[in-house]
């Protein structure tokens, strides 16, 4: 008992710091956001604002040469495309690999899966030059489908989709079912948490990614949030910094909400895949 209490210590200890690690960084970054460009300067540097202001958030959104309302839309726009576009390829391709018998599945499986150690900088022209021969360079086809054969997606949804008992396919195949009755019927409705946990990670992950949208966009309308971040910290780091941080903390607010919403599947469907994946 005394041993059982002496780990927990030390285990929430632990957590305690990883959870400060994650923390701090964006409650310095809103607490500076609260300041003027004065205050920001000041030495020694002060972590709370003596008079907190919303000059920042405003002046950041109504700035001519800025267009982070649209930017924001666009990076909503772009990583909502492409989670669906990942879960409508993935989940038939999982589906195939985990409940159909047909000659190399698993081979074919092994072959999808090493796919997954070649880095993305090895696609990366053929991505683009793939992007400019279909016409796509600066529209947001090539924010969307490359990548969209998502095999971290297959592998995860495939895992799940094992554990599902085969009795209740046999019994949809008594009533009739083919395969896409079979899976539009019964699996989909019981992986629910799963895909929601795919489509929350992919969409994540999308939303932040800075350097496809850097390359294959050009023009201020189909810029995305990050890399418009970017050419908001090169132009204004140095002269108005809570304007920078202004920006940064309102592009965190589409993953809030999105985590506030769909909170209990993501936890749900990251222990569900932990156990399918054993």
């Amino acid at each position: 008992m005394v041993k059982s209490r002496f780990d927990n210590f030390w285990t929430y200890i632990f957590l305690g710091l990883m959870s400060a690690f994650v923390v701090l960084p964006l409650l310095y970054a809103f607490s500076q956001s609260l300041m003027t460009n004065q205050e920001v300067n000041r030495w020694p540097p002060q972590i709370i604002p003596s008079d907190p202001t919303l000059d920042s958030y405003g002046t950041v959104l109504s700035q001519q040469d800025l267009r982070l309302d649209l930017w924001l839309r666009n990076s909503v726009f772009a990583a909502s495309g492409y989670t669906a576009a990942v879960l409508l390829i993935c989940a038939p391709a999982a589906y195939a690999f985990a409940r159909l018998k047909f000659p190399g599945n698993k081979i074919l499986f092994a072959i999808l899966l090493v796919t997954i150690m070649i880095p993305p900088q090895v696609t990366l022209i053929p991505n683009y030059l793939l992007m400019r021969d279909f016409g796509w360079l600066d529209t947001f086809n090539a924010l969307i489908w490359p990548g969209a054969a998502n095999v971290f997606g297959v592998f995860l949804l495939r895992q799940f989709f094992s554990q599902i008992p085969d009795d209740l396919e046999e019994a949809a195949v008594l009533d009739g079912a083919g395969y896409w009755g079979r899976f539009r019927h019964v699996v989909l409705p019981l992986s629910t948490n799963a895909l929601t946990a795919l489509g929350i990670f992919v969409f994540l992950g999308h939303y932040n990614d800075l350097f496809w949208p850097l390359i294959v966009t050009n023009s201020l309308e189909t810029r995305t949030l990050p890399v418009g971040l970017t050419i908001l910290n090169s132009s204004y780091a140095g002269q108005y910094r809570p304007m920078v941080l202004a920006g940064a903390v309102l592009s965190t607010v589409p993953i809030l909400i999105v985590y506030a919403i769909f909170q209990r599947r993501i936890i749900q469907g990251v222990m569900l895949t932990g156990l399918a994946g054993r």
